[in-house]
């Protein structure tokens, strides 16, 4: 469960870190993201040779998430972090 402002990490080869989330795309009025859902995100924190620089507000996909994911089969997955690509 993404909200606004929830700090994620960002997991590809871009250069950035972290991310703050600051809004959800395409879900008409919702204003938390689960997995699979794009965002419009601000960098947080980048490396210095970043294709993406540090206050870039850039779109990403959720795909890990703190909170539990039920699956139909009545398992459940958690992560360790917020994630986004």
């Amino acid at each position: 469960m993404i909200r606004m402002r929830t700090m994620l990490e960002v997991a590809d080869n871009t250069g950035a870190k972290k991310a703050s989330c600051i809004g959800v795309i395409g879900r008409s009025g919702r204003l938390i993201a689960e997995v699979g859902d794009i965002i419009s995100a601000n960098v947080k924190e980048a490396t210095p040779d970043a294709t993406v620089k540090k206050g870039e507000v850039v779109k990403g996909v959720v795909v890990r998430t703190k909170n539990k994911i039920r699956r139909p089969d009545g398992t459940s997955l958690r992560f360790d972090s917020n994630a986004l690509v």
